[in-house]
């Protein structure tokens, strides 16, 4: 039996409408906006070389442009791992603003309670540079799973097709995975209170008062700096609040005109750094028991594409 044209033109739609989703899968995945935008472009291309019947015969478009989607971001993945040995200083995830996903994944869909810690943070925090940085260190099969039975609640039993194992083995992948993240991950401050410590971090920081500075940092405080190339950088981290304090002092030295621009992150209180009318780069922060643990700037305007339009 033959589809009508108004058939074909609402099943065009449900797969059109698919983007967004596919695009926060895929940032969490390789964590830049570029190659999300590029994977969802292949999912998209691949979809329509289909022939009509193939597409009609697909029961539900969005698990198979799901499953498309992550094959393509697992081959990426490989393929990025080669890339970033050859970056210039160190890579970071790309910043992006709050809610720029809202609404795009879906609550875990296995057997543990929404209320588990865990799934809290993946689900909150999942384009934050705190979990992305910990989606870095796992291999390409463990982000693939995490992501897509920790965020988007897809079955182990799904995934074991994309990843190329058994269900049993894509179970064990996830508990890699989460095993990362606890490792990784500190004690989540409310958001109200990062903001407050961020607040009091731009304001040592604006007006050069150093041991105001250096009582807001933690003593493990890390920065790590994200230039790719195109401007002068951090070439490794930065540990300790003196060498931290004094890098940031050391940079303010040199931009006089530098300004803090307040935005709201995926981590929080953030600031975009401007000098004149250039931008600068994005500042955003991790807190923990009132300290900044960690501060993240990104510099390479290449990973600065979700704030273009500024």
């Amino acid at each position: 039996m033959e589809r009508s044209e108004h058939e074909d033109s609402r099943a065009l739609d449900a797969v059109v409408a698919e983007r967004p989703r596919l695009l926060s899968l895929a940032f969490r995945m390789t964590g830049t906006l570029a190659d999300a935008e590029d994977v969802v472009q292949e999912t998209y291309i691949r979809w329509y070389r289909l022939e009509a019947g193939e597409r009609e015969a697909i029961a539900v478009p969005a698990a198979w442009l799901t499953r498309v989607a992550s094959r393509i971001s697992l081959d990426l993945l490989g393929s990025a791992r080669a890339r970033r040995e050859t970056y210039v200083g160190q890579w970071l995830p790309e910043p992006v603003p709050a809610g720029l996903f809202a609404g795009a994944a879906t609550a875990p869909a296995s057997g543990r309670s929404a209320a588990d810690p865990l799934d809290r943070v993946t689900l909150d925090d999942a384009v934050g540079m705190a979990l992305l940085t910990v989606l870095e260190a796992m291999t390409p099969a463990e982000r693939v799973t995490f992501v897509l039975h920790d965020v988007f609640g897809v079955p182990f039993g799904e995934i074991a097709g994309v990843v190329g194992r058994s269900a049993a083995a894509t179970r064990q992948l996830a508990t890699s995975a989460r095993r990362h993240v606890r490792q990784g991950r500190r004690t989540r401050v409310p958001s109200r209170r990062h903001d407050e410590v961020v607040r009091a971090f731009r304001e040592a920081a604006v007006e050069g008062r150093m041991e105001d500075l250096l009582r807001v940092l933690a003593p493990d405080v890390e920065l790590r700096v994200d230039g790719g190339g195109f401007v002068n950088a951090a070439p490794r981290v930065v540990r300790g609040p003196d060498h931290v304090a004094r890098w940031l002092m050391g940079v303010r030295r040199k931009e006089p005109s530098l300004r803090f621009e307040r935005r709201d992150t995926a981590d929080g209180l953030g600031y975009m750094l401007r000098a004149d009318r250039h931008r600068y780069g994005m500042l955003t922060f991790g807190v923990e028991e009132g300290r900044v643990t960690r501060v993240w700037l990104m510099l390479n305007p290449e990973k600065l594409s979700a704030w273009s339009h500024e």
